[in-house]
């Protein structure tokens, strides 16, 4: 029986009237979102501003997972196995055999989740400081983690795992008190599924059309029959260009998400897409969170195109980068222990490193959203434990001067500080080590918490802290060492605040004194 692109828009699951409806003036209709304090406008979104929740919870973990998860071997899978001599399309030709006989639609049912326990992972999540959980949602390859009225074929109560992956997510963070977000990558998937619709260009199957093209899995890998003809092999994987009809789909896809989980975030892969589709979608997640608030939005939505928010509207994410100075409007940065999708063999940060870009970050009003990548099984390997463990270790005793904090007004001092990073992109790679001659400062009305990161020995001198310096901190009148209970020795004077270190056995990583200010 032939696959026509009527029946592949009704697998989509999209109105054929919606998709078409114009008024008048040729603009599209106006978009259904739920009522409450926003439109649909940037105009409207300017008067949003961001819930104190969010500005005090400061450390979030995210399970970026899915079925390129269930491959393990790495982030793009579902995009790098189509791109002939990439180290993914070799490994795909190795392990399960050429992309025009096995495609991304074959691998997807193996990924079975057979040991997630959402709830065991929640409580580690907790145990280790998390204020908020983050689900992925969708990624680029076009699969909804939760029970998707729009794209009912492929998602994770019909395929792979066949549970609710986000629904259950939510269930076991919002019962431990978490805030409970989502992450959408969709509006990219259009053009990031492009090379799914090509062939090798050499080899003995050059010209032998990869699985994509098939019109039957036009509901994954998308149709372009509407597009020009070259569209496959010049799209940009991030590029956004797609048919007002995919753009719909978008909106009726995260709308879904929204109304089924109510998130307290929405993270989106890039800046606020397809323009009335992608600020209705803005809109969407404040109204509904105004509604379940009693007129209060609660909800964050996370653009990584810092024009979005520079008046009100979102919250600026920097993926894998940290803002280089201290922020007036509070700020987020998403990154990974490893690879963002699952990868066997992967080097982890090691605890050091992420309590590092924790404190630097919070010191500049910023959250840290950490991604933990499960493999197939749904449960963490070995190594992964070690470093939550050691954030556990850490959190536990360092964790005060992190909470519903505020930045000083500097973020610190020490060498680190001397070393020219880039100000944008992805600049957490070239953020330096954090040494126990680096200092962060965060604020709790009259205490100030010093993050000395790394373990000093002897004497310990905070030299922004000097009673005559620039900072002018004011006359110091108690000084206590997070984790250790005697009385130690201090002293404030012009070259700033001496603390004589106990013989006590401190953390590696970092220690924090809580001054408290006159």
């Amino acid at each position: 029986m032939r696959f026509t692109r009527r029946d592949a828009i009704k697998l989509l699951g999209y109105s054929a009237a919606w998709a078409g409806s114009r008024n008048a003036f040729g603009q599209a209709a106006t978009l259904p979102i739920t009522s409450g304090p926003f439109q649909a406008t940037r105009g409207s979104l300017d008067a949003y501003q961001v819930p104190e929740w969010f500005r005090d919870a400061k450390f979030g973990i995210w399970s970026h997972w899915g079925p390129q998860s269930g491959v393990e071997d790495g982030d793009w899978y579902a995009r790098n196995m189509y791109i002939q001599g990439s180290p993914q399309y070799e490994y795909h030709l190795k392990t399960y055999g050429h992309p025009s006989k096995v495609g991304y639609k074959d691998l997807v049912p193996l990924f079975k989740a057979e040991n997630w326990d959402p709830e065991h992972l929640m409580d580690l999540y907790v145990k280790a400081g998390a204020k908020y959980f983050v689900s992925m949602g969708v990624h680029h390859d076009n699969y909804d983690m939760w029970n998707s009225k729009y794209q009912p074929r492929w998602n994770a109560t019909a395929t792979g795992p066949r549970r609710d992956i986000v629904g259950l997510y939510k269930q076991a963070a919002r019962k431990r008190g978490l805030r409970f977000g989502v992450s959408e990558h969709l509006s990219n998937s259009f053009d990031w599924l492009a090379p799914a619709h090509t062939s090798d260009s050499t080899g003995e199957l050059a010209g032998v059309p990869y699985d994509g093209v098939d019109p039957a899995f036009a509901d994954l890998y998308h149709s372009y029959a509407e597009m020009p003809s070259d569209f496959a092999k010049t799209a940009q994987a991030m590029g956004r260009v797609a048919p007002n009809d995919w753009k719909l789909q978008y909106f009726n896809r995260i709308k879904d998400l929204i109304e089924q989980h109510q998130p307290d975030l929405l993270y989106t892969d890039g800046g606020i897409p397809f323009e009335e589709y992608g600020l209705s979608t803005v809109a969407e997640v404040y109204n509904m969170s105004a509604s379940l608030h009693k007129g209060k939005v609660e909800a964050v939505y996370c653009s990584k195109v810092a024009s979005d928010c520079a008046v009100g509207t979102c919250i600026v994410d920097h993926e894998r980068g940290v803002s280089d100075d201290i922020s007036i409007a509070p700020w987020q940065t998403d990154t990974c222990i490893g690879d963002w999708h699952y990868k066997k063999g992967e080097v982890y940060k090691t605890p050091k490193k992420v309590i590092d870009l924790l404190v630097d970050i919070v010191s500049k009003n910023g959250n840290l959203l950490l991604n933990f990548p499960l493999p197939n099984s749904g449960e963490l390997d070995a190594d992964e434990m070690k470093v939550l463990e050691g954030i556990t270790g850490w959190m536990a005793v360092n964790s005060e001067g992190i909470y519903g904090s505020r930045p000083w007004k500097i973020h610190g001092a020490g060498p680190s500080l001397e070393v020219v990073v880039p100000k944008s992109g992805f600049n957490e790679s070239k953020q330096p080590g954090l040494t126990a001659e680096d200092v962060r400062f965060t604020t709790k009305g009259k205490l100030l918490y010093a993050y000395v990161m790394g373990k000093p020995a002897g004497e310990v001198l905070i030299q922004p802290l000097a009673t005559d310096g620039p900072q002018q901190p004011g006359k110091i009148l108690h000084v206590e060492l997070l984790g250790y209970r005697d009385k130690l020795h201090w002293k404030q004077d012009k070259r700033g605040l001496s603390v004589r270190m106990p013989a006590a056995n401190m953390s590696d990583i970092g220690v924090a004194f809580k001054v408290t200010l006159a």
